[in-house]
């Protein structure tokens, strides 16, 4: 992989739980804190270390805050990737939170990650991407560098709807989900890194999708677009690719487990788009869009990405950055 002069472009991994997505999708069970980790860690090491790249691991506190992970979550910083923090009990209405409750919810996640990886994490991602000006708030009191949390697509509400089709949640449960994916309007937020306006040094990375058309580009949906066509997800990939060279937007991409994992790995999750595909296939795609990515950008962690902005911004002080005036629930 090349990587002298190429820009940055940041690989993160969400690391959801099997309890995780059944708690998010109303199954019974997922109190008991069903895991794949010890699964699927090891294998998303092994791919990444035989093509040489270091990304960034957001991890839930409640699993770091769970011995039988400790091994596997250690090996994920002992392999030199960056951990963040996904938050305590991965519920994507976090932005219903108080701010009392956002502190509670990042400090006890901080604490067990540290004590899981030896890192405390310094970036965020909110689960089901969930975002408050009280959550930026709290960030920004507590010293992180980065937020990572926007998905500026208008298909959010489409697949919060094509995930409410498949779970067994009660009217209620739905309501607490309705910003689950993000609304219509996310699709009018940039691309491009930003800080938020009276954040203070607060940088926002958005993940990445399609420049213009704001669709989709993270792994899960291309290995969607797959099982109908390898061929044209990979075209759909190389044109988006394609715009983000065109418009100057170092890409965010975003990687989650089941990308590594198939319906012989964990058929509890079968309701999940292309889980019907064998995980050694899936990988073989993964591979294959990072490739493209690769030849084009020198992938790196979010921090990384974070500090090549803030050195950018420094050294383009005299332009004025973009601001988000404010953040609306």
């Amino acid at each position: 992989m090349k990587t002298n002069k190429l820009p940055i472009a940041s690989l993160s991994l969400d690391l959801d739980n099997q309890w995780s997505y059944m708690k998010t999708h109303g199954d019974a069970g997922w109190e008991s804190f069903p895991s794949y980790l010890d699964i699927v860690v090891p294998r998303v090491l092994k791919f990444l270390e035989e093509r040489k790249i270091k990304i960034t691991f957001f991890i839930v506190g409640q699993d770091a805050a769970l011995e039988k992970n400790h091994v596997a979550l250690r090996s994920i910083t002992d392999a030199g990737h960056e951990v963040g923090n996904h938050s305590f009990k991965h519920e994507p209405w976090l932005h219903l939170y108080s701010e009392e409750d956002v502190h509670h919810e990042l400090a006890i996640a901080e604490e067990h990650i540290e004590k899981a990886t030896g890192i405390c994490p310094t970036g965020f991602r909110g689960p089901g991407f969930s975002l408050s000006s009280t959550v930026l708030r709290v960030l920004t009191q507590r010293g992180y560098e980065y937020d990572a949390s926007t998905f500026p697509t208008f298909l959010g509400p489409l697949a919060r709807a094509y995930y409410f089709m498949t779970s067994k949640l009660t009217p209620e449960e739905m309501e607490k989900r309705k910003g689950l994916f993000g609304k219509f309007r996310e699709g009018f937020r940039p691309l491009k890194p930003y800080k938020w306006k009276l954040m203070g040094d607060l940088i926002e990375i958005p993940v990445t999708t399609m420049p213009i058309f704001k669709l989709p580009i993270h792994v899960s949906y291309l290995l969607y677009l797959g099982v109908f066509s390898p061929t044209i997800a990979l075209l759909y990939f190389r044109f988006a690719i394609a715009l983000c060279r065109l418009m100057r937007v170092q890409p965010s991409l975003l990687l989650h487990p089941l990308d590594f994992m198939g319906g012989e790995d964990v058929s509890e999750l079968a309701f999940f788009p292309a889980m019907n595909q064998p995980s050694y296939k899936k990988m073989a795609m993964v591979g294959k869009v990072l490739q493209i990515l690769s030849e084009h950008y020198a992938i790196a962690p979010m921090s990384h990405h974070a500090a090549a902005i803030k050195q950018c911004q420094a050294k383009l002080s005299s332009v004025k950055p973009h601001f988000y005036h404010q953040v609306t629930n």
